[in-house]
């Protein structure tokens, strides 16, 4: 079993940054990808970033040059460096770990996740 806890929500000012974590308990990160997602009530949850076993990462279009994700294996942690937020970006933010290490493996394969971490863009 993964267990995931993202934490580094806030409020923030159009054009401000936020950095999110997702830390791993129970058991290591390092063979995992991790994916950040975000959701907005009433819409589906899309994928923002992933990031591989290897460090190999994707990006959503909306947020290319913008977002940046990380990760620190020997922390069991993923991060992901928000810059120049825009109101869109408003969601809750969450990570998940799908049961293949892959970030193409579709949502429905997703079987870890966190609480999710409000973000909110506002001036």
């Amino acid at each position: 079993q993964l267990r995931l806890a993202e934490s580094g929500g806030g409020l923030v000012q159009p054009g401000g940054s936020l950095r999110l974590s997702c830390a791993a308990s129970v058991a290591r990160l390092t063979y995992y990808a991790v994916a950040w997602f975000r959701q907005v009530p009433g819409q589906e949850r899309e994928v923002v970033s992933c990031i591989n076993h290897r460090g190999g990462a994707t990006y959503a279009d909306s947020v290319k040059g913008r977002f940046t994700i990380s990760r620190d294996n020997d922390k069991d942690s993923v991060y992901l460096q928000m810059n120049n937020l825009q109101p869109e970006d408003t969601a809750v933010y969450y990570c998940g770990a799908p049961v293949a290490s892959n970030c193409r493996a579709p949502l429905s394969e997703y079987r870890y996740w966190g609480q999710g971490t409000q973000v909110t863009v506002s001036p």
